[in-house]
């Protein structure tokens, strides 16, 4: 599709989650790199939870396509897909089940099993209710666990408890973000991020952090995590990882774009822990520096997610 059919390209950011403000952050650098190209953008700050208002604001911005920006809750659960649908507006990404399936790690996981693809061991609480360590000890029979949040991003609400006095504190923390919550083995290793784009397997991106884990901060500020693309790791491993996470992407039905993240066990043995159905696009994130590899520009990427909307939108 040429620059000029994308018509006004509307920018979706911000919103109401705990991601608000690294949306913000992947709006601006989208808009910014559109704009440069010479597309007619428009920025919209989504500020509340109410999808009525959220219609109005919308429809007082006449959009041709919409680029979410949105991460975590109202961009990555389905909601503002089902709002743009309504509304006939095409979109980036992934539509409302494939959303709803992938922001919730435990429908994820349970999809993700189903398909016989590898997991690390875990225990599930889905009604909100106190855990104590010595059931999960039962299940699990290792340490550490990670503890977190069944839907929430960016490693909010996440813990690595090492030792029974640090569960308490970890799990009721867990606990304040929903009443789901996962409890997964350790995996010892390495971690890696795969991005998939329009069914391709793009270059892996290893991570390498400073931090106790790739926390919340570890993520977005800079210097604190040195990223390696390709990474120096066997080629048939590099398969693999790729395999499965194509595989995964296609289970829960995401499409145009997503990036899966990897734990590779010191075996050599590749563990999927979640998908992310709209990733980052700060200048920290890791799916942009994967599609770079793979020689696409940033707004090469943005201008091919935009054109796949509108093949969507045919296709529906």
């Amino acid at each position: 599709m040429s620059q000029q059919n994308f018509g006004t390209i509307g920018v979706l950011m911000g919103g109401y989650s705990s991601e608000r403000e690294i949306s913000l952050r992947s709006g601006q650098a989208v808009a910014e790199a559109l704009s440069q190209e010479g597309h007619r953008v428009k920025l919209l700050d989504i500020t509340t939870d109410d999808a009525s208002k959220i219609i109005r604001q919308i429809q007082e911005t006449p959009l041709d396509v919409a680029f979410i920006a949105l991460h975590g809750r109202l961009g990555e659960d389905g909601v503002i897909q089902g709002i743009l649908e309504n509304l006939d507006i095409p979109y980036i990404g992934s539509g409302i089940k494939a959303s709803q399936m992938a922001f919730n790690k435990i429908l994820t996981q349970k999809a993700i099993k189903a398909a016989g693809l590898p997991l690390a061991e875990h225990y599930l609480i889905t009604n909100g209710k106190n855990v104590d360590f010595k059931t999960v000890w039962g299940c699990l029979k290792s340490t550490p666990v990670v503890v977190k949040p069944a839907c929430e991003g960016s490693s909010i609400g996440v813990h690595i408890v090492r030792h029974p006095s640090e569960w308490e504190g970890a799990l009721k923390n867990a606990l304040s973000y929903g009443p789901q919550v996962i409890i997964e083995q350790f995996i010892r290793g390495r971690e890696f991020a795969a991005g998939i784009f329009d069914r391709e397997a793009l270059p892996l991106v290893e991570i390498c952090t400073q931090a106790n884990f790739f926390t919340f901060w570890a993520k977005y500020q800079k210097g604190l995590t040195q990223y390696i693309c390709p990474p120096e790791i066997p080629e048939n491993l590099t398969k693999r990882i790729q395999d499965i996470s194509l595989r995964a992407y296609e289970v829960l039905g995401c499409e145009g774009f997503a990036r899966l993240d990897i734990r590779v066990d010191e075996e050599m043995n590749p563990f999927i822990l979640e998908v992310n159905t709209i990733p980052g696009f700060t200048e920290t994130s890791l799916f942009p520096k994967a599609a770079r590899a793979a020689g696409y520009t940033f707004v090469g990427v943005c201008e091919k997610l935009l054109s796949l909307a509108y093949g969507k939108k045919i296709r529906r």
